[in-house]
Order: structure tokens, then C-alpha cells, then sequence
């Protein structure tokens, strides 16, 4: 959990002694005795808990060093490219997880600890938006297999799949039951956190890479058949996503003005939905209840409606809205209910705060108990109760009901698939389709899934299972047996990536040339006093000499949200983009758990000046610091003043 507001701007969090620690040490007394284990450094790279906590794996740290500046790009590459590059290594969408991703990575970050997390969506985003100015492409350089992967969804999962596994030269053919891709990004997030024109960008960046095929307005399953997929692909991607709401489960929930919170969305992002109605009740806590209640509020109602334009018409797809209505929509009643506190609802913190202020009413620690009809079996008010949580589970607080009027209903309280129309058998029972480790269907051979339809979660869940999904597709293509998946499986920092993209890779090794290998400190042929434990283990704080970062304060994005008066018919984007030097100093914030972010502590606190810079001409990210042997006396004081934990004392060249 993220320190407090109110300790972040007081004073620094970290304290390097405890209640009750009284005895003074002169770490000078020990510089000079030596460690009789004839231990000395090791320099041992691993995972940062931002890049552990994010679920596409992403280099987080890798891309935070390139922006400050640390990790130079060989050759004529801008900092904004190689960043670019650096990020969409894992995820192709950095304009749009920048935006909307409720940052995990943000959560787990070891800053925490010092003071305030590092703004990692901000600078994401930064990253993303500069590649769309710049219009920066992939790489598709890969020769084509042969093989083609048929895609079944075109949101960020089945994209994300493509794009890997266009990388790796397979062909994929993309079928999606809406007019344009994007699934949930454009039909379950409003235009204003999703911007068209760069969502529109960061889906043609991956069709332009070739090789990917279109089917739009298809449905398989209806239009085509699974046994006519089956014959003409050589394997199968299920990432239909989740779209089917779950509805309320209290009495007379299935009235015709009680919808999904998804359907809600999908009509207005549709543009079919132009109004909502007087007084619009949203049960969730979520993101998705959040943009609910925040598209109520910016389409507002019209007085009089027609009975056929009512919005449940239009979100059940009877009807349109004509384009006139905006002109006379006045703002309508919102209120948001939820199960938890505001401060433990699952949705961002600054989103709600940016509902509050657009003129949301939050019910917080209250459930649903029924739907209330008039004589027309319409809903027109939900029953309410304050509620205490045991087990997990909501409980009324006797003698605490009270009502909600309202003329809309929308439940945000969670999604399923729609395995209907010919897809009835891979559904598990719970509208799902089963997956094992590797993202196979089981006892489907080549078939495999990715995304929602396994499990709803966040979009940048669906983006790294299908990073995996792939690169199993791309086992199963060539027959290979698969590996056993890395206990942290993300996309790790390679030293040997490295130093061969900077011409510094280790000569070729000749056993019979070397004769005595004992004391090989000096040799050429390997890389020396470097462990990589990055797929084994994630950094914590402990390990970390906190003591080293300054109080520095967050530099957060602006935004430019609308108030209560201002939000009716506001549709313009909020948040306010990083510049390059906000980015730049935002990302020094870093403190690179994990890997050497050149300091010199090691270097100047050495005592037998053994630790050394190598010289220009051989170094590189990974490999800054060096170790002369035959002057390193164990002292392990090195180890303790290292900021990132990337100093171990362990076995040298004695």
C-alpha cells in the first residue's frame, strides 16, 4: 500500500534504525578486517516488483532508465524511439495502458517506501504519445513461416497476439464481430480516456506490419463455423473477451430498465446512445461503474421521452438516438453505489475523485436489496442497505434500508463471455473457456486462449497472456516440446542482449587455447561477477539502501476535468501528458531495484579502491562497475551502500 498523502508531504518515510535500537556501531571499526568466507562482490540482477506486479511483464524499469537518460540507444536512435521499442517489447498499446491501466506496477513500486510512488502510467504514456506524433512503426522484418493463426476477437488481447506473433513470422487472420477493432478499449471505455485517433493509430501500427488479416462483422461460430476454422488454420486464438453484464441479484432485476454497465458503454460508444435518463442509479465500485456514471453525467437527460427512445431501447439495440437530442439534453441525477468505502473501491483513486467533482453521488458501504416496479413492471427505484463485509460476503445492517428513485438502472458488477451460436462447446459451465499454463484449451489441440474469456480482469492482464499464448502457438507451429514457464515471467532485462546490440559480446571460447581455467577474472571469452536470478526472484525493499534516495515529490499529469456545471455535453480528454523534461525528471525518480544505476557509492566507498568504472570503450547498461581481486578484502561495505540491491557478497576469484 502507497504511504499516506498526508505523510508523503510532511517529512521522509524511510528510517534507517527502529524503536529501540541504542547501540552506536563505527562501521569504521571493521572496514579494515577482512571476510575470512573470502566473499566479495557479485553483481546479481533482479526483477523489480513494478515489473513483477505488472501482468504483460513489461521491462518497466528497463524503459524508465532509457527516458532519464542511463540506457543510451546505439546509433543515430532518439530516446524516444529506443524507449518505444523498449516498451511494445511486451505491450503495443503504451498510448492507451498509459491512459487507463489501473497500475499494479505503481502499487508494488519499492518508492512506496521512501516516499511516493513513481508515476510509471504518466511516463507510459508519454512513451506512447511520442510514438504517435513521430509515427514510429514496428518491425516486421521477420520471414514469414507459412503458418497461419486464426484470431478469434480483435480487442487487446487478439491484437496483442498478432503482433507477437507476426514477430515471430506468423501470419494471423483477426475475426471480430464489431465494425472496428479495438474491443473493449473502444467499445468499453469512452472516447475521452481512449482518444479515437490514437487508439485508431495503435491498432493500424500492428495491421500494418503485414501479414495480419481482417474479418470485421464476423461472428464465429454464426457466420462461420469453428470446423471451417479448424481446416483452414493452422491453429486457433480464442480472445473473445467478456461482454455479457451480470445483472443485479436482488428481486426484479430483469425489469426493462435494468442493463448491464457493458452494454451501456458499448451503445454510447456505438454513438447510437446520445441521452440517458432523469435519474441514473449505477450499482459497481469498479472502473467500469466509474465510466458509467461519468458518461451519465456528460449526456444528461431530455425532459420529455418518448417511450421508443427511452435509453433502455437503445442500449438493447431496438433503436437509435437521433444526433438532435444533445441539443436539448439538460443534466441528469447520477449516483454511484458501492458494496466498500470510496477508499477501498476498486477503482482508481483519481477517478473517483474526478466523478465526485463532476457531480456524482457516491453511496459507498451500501447494497442493493431490490428493484421497486411501478404498475408497468418498470424500474423506478432501488432499494438500498448499509452493509457490513464477512467472509467476503455483503451483509445488511438491519433497519438501515432506504431508497434510490431513479429511471435507469445499470449494473457494473461484473462481465461474462457469450458462448452462444455455435460456441456452446468450449464454454466451461460459468460462460468461460478453460486454460492450462500455457494457454492451451485442454483436449483442444491447437487451440489456445487468451484474455477475458478465461477470467475477466484488466486489459493489461489480456495483453500479457497473449504474449505468452503466442509464444506457445509458436512451439506448437514448429513441434517443440514446451518449457516450463520461469517462475517470474515477464520480459527480462539480457545482459548478453546487451552487450551484443553495443559490439561488446564475449569472444568466442576455445577450451584447448585456455589451458588453466582457475582465476578467470581477466578472460574475455565470459562475462564475469554477474548472476541473472531476474526469472527466479523480485527485489523487495529490504534488500535496498533506502537511505540513499531524497524526499523528491511525484510530478503528476494535469488534468483538465469538467466540474459539476461544466461536465454536460464534455467530451474532451482530461488528463494532461507529461512534457519531455517533466518525463525525463519523472523517471529519475527510478531507483532501478534491481540493476546498477551508476551512482559510484561502490566506487567511492570502498576503502581498498578494488571496485573500478570499466573503461568507456567496454561498458553498458549491466556492466558499469568492475572488481580487481587481488585488492578486495571481503569488507562487503559496498554491498551495504548500494541504492538498488544489486551488489551480492559472494564467491570472487579467490
Amino acid at each position: 500500500m502507497a504511504t499516506s498523502r498526508d505523510d508523503m508531504e510532511k517529512d521522509l518515510t524511510f528510517r534507517r534504525y527502529e524503536e529501540g535500537d541504542h547501540d552506536y556501531k563505527r562501521i569504521g571499526d571493521d572496514i579494515f578486517n577482512e571476510d575470512t568466507s573470502y566473499k566479495c562482490p557479485t553483481y546479481v540482477h533482479r526483477t523489480p516488483p513494478c515489473q513483477g506486479s505488472c501482468p504483460s511483464g513489461e521491462d518497466i524499469r528497463g524503459w524508465l532508465q532509457i527516458v532519464r537518460g542511463i540506457e543510451k540507444p546505439s546509433g543515430d536512435m532518439t530516446m524516444e524511439e529506443y524507449a518505444f521499442r523498449r516498451s511494445t517489447d511486451a505491450n503495443p498499446f503504451p498510448s492507451m495502458m498509459g491512459r487507463v491501466c489501473p497500475a499494479p506496477c505503481e502499487d508494488g513500486c519499492n518508492r512506496n517506501n521512501v516516499e511516493d510512488f513513481v508515476g510509471i502510467n504518466s511516463i507510459e504514456q508519454f512513451i506512447g504519445d511520442s510514438a504517435y506524433e513521430e509515427k514510429f512503426s514496428f518491425d516486421n522484418t521477420a520471414p514469414l513461416s507459412g503458418k497461419k493463426v486464426a484470431i478469434i476477437g480483435g480487442g487487446p488481447a487478439g491484437m496483442a497476439a498478432a503482433y507477437q506473433l507476426r514477430r515471430k513470422g506468423h501470419e494471423s487472420t483477426i475475426f471480430d464481430d464489431h465494425e472496428e477493432l479495438g474491443g473493449m478499449m473502444r467499445y468499453g471505455i469512452p472516447g475521452y480516456r481512449t482518444p479515437r485517433d490514437i487508439l485508431d493509430h495503435e491498432c493500424q501500427r500492428i495491421v500494418d506490419m503485414g501479414g495480419i488479416e481482417l474479418r470485421m462483422n464476423t461472428r464465429v461460430g454464426k457466420d462461420v463455423s469453428i470446423e471451417e476454422i479448424d481446416k483452414q488454420y493452422d491453429a486457433i486464438l480464442w480472445a473473445l473477451g467478456c461482454k455479457s453484464g451480470r445483472k443485479l441479484p436482488v428481486p426484479n432485476s430483469d425489469a426493462p430498465n435494468c442493463v448491464s454497465g457493458v452494454a451501456f458503454l458499448e451503445a454510447f460508444n456505438k454513438g447510437t446512445l446520445k441521452v440517458t435518463a432523469d435519474r441514473v442509479v449505477c450499482v459497481g465500485g469498479g472502473d467500469t461503474s466509474i465510466d458509467v456514471v461519468s458518461v451519465a453525467r456528460r449526456l444528461g437527460k431530455i425532459e420529455k421521452i418518448n417511450k421508443e427512445d427511452r435509453p433502455e431501447q437503445v442500449i438493447g439495440g431496438y433503436v437509435a438516438h437521433d444526433s438532435a437530442f444533445a441539443a436539448a439534453r439538460e443534466g441528469a441525477e447520477v449516483t454511484l453505489t458501492s458494496l466498500f468505502p470510496k477508499e477501498e473501491m476498486t477503482a482508481a483513486e483519481h477517478e473517483v475523485h474526478d466523478a465526485l467533482h463532476e457531480g456524482v453521488r457516491i453511496d459507498d458501504g451500501v447494497m442493493p436489496m431490490e428493484v421497486v416496479l411501478n404498475d408497468e413492471g418498470r424500474a423506478i427505484a432501488l432499494k438500498m442497505a448499509k452493509c457490513t463485509m464477512e467472509d467476503g460476503r455483503p451483509i445488511p445492517v438491519e433497519g438501515s434500508e432506504y431508497t434510490i428513485e431513479c429511471d435507469l438502472i445499470v449494473s457494473a458488477i461484473g462481465q461474462g463471455g457469450d458462448l452462444s451460436e455455435g460456441l456452446e462447446s468450449l464454454d466451461n459451465g460459468r460462460g468461460l473457456i478453460d486454460s492450462d499454463a500455457f494457454y492451451q484449451v485442454p483436449n483442444q489441440k491447437g487451440h489456445f486462449v487468451a484474455g477475458d474469456i478465461i477470467r475477466p480482469h484488466l486489459l493489461t492482464t489480456a495483453i500479457g497472456q497473449a504474449s505468452i499464448a503466442s509464444e506457445s502457438i509458436d512451439h506448437y507451429l514448429k513441434h517443440e516440446e514446451q518449457s516450463k514457464r520461469p517462475k517470474v515471467d515477464v520480459h527480462h532485462f539480457e545482459l548478453l542482449q546487451k552487450l551484443n546490440e553495443t559490439n561488446l559480446a564475449p569472444e568466442a571460447f576455445e577450451a584447448a587455447e585456455e589451458g588453466d581455467m582457475r582465476g578467470t577474472a581477466g578472460a574475455s571469452f565470459a562475462v564475469h561477477n554477474y548472476e541473472d536470478r531476474s526469472s527466479a526472484e523480485i527485489i523487495s525493499s529490504e534488500r535496498l539502501f533506502l537511505g540513499h534516495f531524497p524526499f523528491t515529490p511525484r510530478i503528476k499529469r494535469s488534468s483538465s476535468g469538467p466540474s459539476a456545471e461544466e461536465v454536460l455535453g464534455h467530451f474532451a480528454e482530461r488528463g494532461v501528458g507529461l512534457t519531455t523534461e517533466q518525463a525525463v525528471e519523472e523517471s529519475g525518480r527510478c531507483m532501478s531495484c534491481g540493476m546498477c544505476f551508476e551512482c559510484d557509492n561502490c566506487v567511492i566507498y570502498c576503502p581498498q579502491d578494488a571496485i573500478f568504472r570499466v573503461k568507456k570503450d567496454q561498458y553498458t547498461t549491466g556492466r558499469y562497475v568492475d572488481t580487481d581481486y587481488d585488492k578486495c578484502i571481503g569488507c562487503h561495505i559496498c554491498s551495504d551502500v548500494c541504492p538498488t540491491g544489486y551488489i551480492d557478497m559472494a564467491m570472487g576469484d579467490h
